[in-house]
């Protein structure tokens, strides 16, 4: 019996038709509604030509179409590719050309900007969210009500590739991972064995779902017969109504998100009795923030995973404190070794790199053998992270390899901005690094080298970047230098530039 995603929702519409799965502002749909919907998307995919292994592009909020579409591509065998709405046109313009995406699926927020690449993507069908028509787009709503609501003939599934999420680069360019029925399917069986009980019955996502923390929730939800709570836009206050309107049991979260919904007014006074557990990730959890949660009784669990295998460890609330720091052991399906150069295990607490083996790890990049084959070896994930272990089995993140910024719980290389601000005519050279930010956890800078008789100012230059990367990849600080430290072989000397200017 193959493991197909979109079949999963076929099968709980047919055990509790009845229940309510979701609940997105006014929309409100049983798992019979959410199945229709899937199955007149499959439709009318097929009905434009869309068939297994095509890849369809979707740039959205956190809308319920991104259901339709992810249980039913899944069906017919297609690739959902979430965008993130955060980057600028010549990014997504990248993405969609990259993946060759048959068809793209936009938001009526976003009409301007796809309207300004239209023109150089090789998508033959355009489909616009919007209540309005658009005269260059076909209507979403449209497309569906002249579909059929009937079960399509299931394409594909197990080692398929369901979707393709991009990550930022460390060459300037984002990669495709391409992550399976199977990546999805584990992941829910992952995050029930190891997690139980304390997770719920009922999700608040707010994380945006082109976000890899927020896109495994669905299909783990369906397999449980739990209802998501979606949330359009981080809207902080909202998020605090809808823990008590809805009886939010779960949710996960970055670390910056738990800080800014302590800056509501009346934080206190909001009703928390229903969360019984929240999964933090993407960027180590502050103490204080877990004391502050845990005086009010809610556990604040640290989970360290990654686009390419989401779930590697977790923390138990028992041991937040007490393992201050740690991301705890690995999942029930999941395996984690710490390796020296070599490839060979190191002893507890020497550091090394991090490796994971578990059944969800990415297939590969899309298109990029050799990136693939750099990255999974032998069954084993290379994360490219730092970290040690200690005696118990405890794990510590302490370096990313790959000097990767984490803003706000967004994955940052600087490889890629450093390839865009070297475009500025008046930069002879350029090196990114993070640096400790009170709000977002950490942001970017940028030390730049400017051209003999040339002047150039942090104010002028960030202005140069807007429209040309997403807002939260622009430097929030710049400062300038006559050198960029560099090694023999041209690489910069990232730890000599943090010394310097962090």
């Amino acid at each position: 019996m193959k493991i197909n995603i979109g079949e999963l929702l076929t099968k709980r519409a047919y055990l509790t038709p009845d229940r309510e799965g979701l609940v997105c502002e006014k929309v409100r749909r049983t798992y019979k509604e959410l199945n229709e919907k899937a199955n007149r998307l499959a439709n009318s995919m097929k009905n434009l030509g869309v068939g297994y292994g095509d890849r369809v592009a979707l740039l959205a909020l956190n809308e319920p179409e991104y259901y339709d579409m992810y249980f039913g591509l899944g069906k017919i065998g297609a690739i959902l590719v979430p965008v993130n709405y955060r980057l600028a046109g010549p990014e997504i313009q990248f993405i969609i050309s990259d993946c060759s995406a048959k068809v793209f699926v936009f938001g009526k927020e976003y009409k301007e900007i796809v309207d300004s690449i239209r023109n150089e993507i090789p998508s033959t069908d355009l489909i616009a969210i919007s209540d309005e028509p658009i005269g260059w787009a076909k209507s979403y709503e449209g497309l569906l009500n002249g579909a059929s609501a009937e079960e399509p003939e299931i394409m594909g599934g197990d080692d398929d590739t369901l979707t393709i999420l991009y990550t930022s680069g460390t060459t300037g360019r984002p990669k495709g991972a391409e992550l399976t029925n199977k990546y999805y399917f584990w992941t829910s069986i992952n995050l029930s064995s190891t997690l139980g009980v304390d997770i719920g019955t009922t999700s608040l996502v707010a994380l945006p779902l082109f976000h890899i923390g927020a896109l495994a929730s669905p299909p783990w939800i369906v397999h449980t017969g739990g209802k998501a709570v979606l949330l359009r836009t981080l809207d902080p206050q909202r998020f605090l109504e809808l823990l008590s309107e809805e009886k939010v049991s779960g949710f996960g979260s970055v670390p910056a998100l738990l800080d800014i919904l302590k800056w509501v007014p009346n934080f206190e006074k909001y009703d928390w009795s229903s969360v019984r557990t929240i999964l933090v990730y993407a960027a180590p959890v502050p103490v204080t923030l877990i004391k502050e949660y845990a005086a009010v009784g809610i556990k604040v669990r640290q989970l360290y995973g990654l686009t390419e295998g989401n779930t590697a460890t977790v923390l138990d609330p028992e041991n937040a404190l007490s393992k201050v720091g740690s991301c705890g052991k690995a999942f029930f399906h999941a395996e984690i070794r710490v390796v020296d150069e070599e490839g060979k295990d190191v002893e507890p607490e020497v550091k090394g790199e991090v490796l994971l083996r578990a059944p969800n790890i990415m297939k590969g990049y899309w298109n990029r053998p050799q990136d693939t084959a750099a990255t999974i070896k032998d069954g084993w994930l290379y994360t490219g992270d730092i970290g040690k272990m200690d005696e118990e089995g405890f794990l510590y993140i302490l370096d990313r390899k790959k000097d990767m910024i984490i803003s706000g719980g967004e994955n940052i290389y600087p490889a890629e901005i450093e390839d865009y601000l070297l475009h500025h005519p008046k930069i002879a050279d350029v090196g990114v690094i993070g640096y400790a930010h009170e709000k977002w956890g950490e942001a970017v800078k940028a030390v730049v080298v400017v051209k003999p008789g040339e002047t150039l100012t942090e104010k002028e230059l960030i202005e140069w970047c807007q429209g040309k990367i997403g807002r939260f990849k622009i430097p929030k600080s710049v400062v300038f230098t006559d050198t960029i430290p560099r090694t023999p072989t041209g690489k910069i000397l990232k730890r000599v530039l943090r010394e310097q200017f962090n």
